[in-house]
């Protein structure tokens, strides 16, 4: 069975955007140290066009060959007239508001988007990333099988959560931590279930 993985940038106090949803200054803390761990470790999760524009053409998947990611992640990418964001991957965006896909190598789930996750995770192949964001992570915390947290050291004070959703106990077990010289960790957690 495959794992469906939240891989998610927040600050300190959990919030992965700006109210407006703005997560630009993250950008920030990519150092090279940052990005060589990346570039080694999850390459999958660099889009597309970034790994064109840096001549990575040639990173080989490691942990996903599926992304699913909410609307409003998907349209940081149409803004900038990419519509296929991470083409090294089979592409899911859940949107009730996109009618058609604006790309053939792009799925848009309008509805039972809980079904289609389930339906992936029975499949053969890696694991599946969700890009983000809130919303979406919050109507699939149930599925979330891992959660793979880049906490960068920023505290916003309000924004965006990780997780738009009801109140709820979801227990996860820390898998491990790693800390770069930048002040950013990264931290994996495995679903208690």
């Amino acid at each position: 069975m495959r794992t469906l993985t939240y891989f998610i940038a927040t600050s300190i106090d959990g919030f992965i955007g700006a109210p407006s949803g703005d997560a630009e200054f993250f950008t920030r803390f990519m150092d090279e140290e940052f990005f060589d761990f990346l570039k080694t470790e999850y390459p999958e999760t660099l889009p597309t066009h970034v790994r064109q524009a840096l001549g990575l053409d040639d990173l080989e998947n490691k942990r996903f060959d599926t992304v699913v990611q909410g609307r409003a992640s998907y349209q940081l990418a149409l803004d900038v007239k990419v519509t296929s964001p991470y083409a090294h991957l089979r592409q899911y965006v859940a949107s009730r508001s996109i009618e058609e896909s604006p790309d053939p190598a792009v799925e848009i789930v309008s509805d039972d988007v809980i079904g289609r996750i389930r339906e992936l995770k029975q499949g053969d192949g890696l694991g599946i990333y969700l890009c983000g964001g809130a919303q979406l992570a919050g109507a699939l915390l149930e599925e979330i099988d891992d959660l793979v947290i880049k906490t960068y050291p920023v505290v916003l004070g309000s924004g965006m959560p990780m997780f738009a959703s009801d109140f709820r106990l979801t227990d996860f077990a820390l898998a491990s931590v790693r800390t770069f010289d930048n002040g950013a960790l990264v931290r994996k957690y495995s679903r208690r279930r």
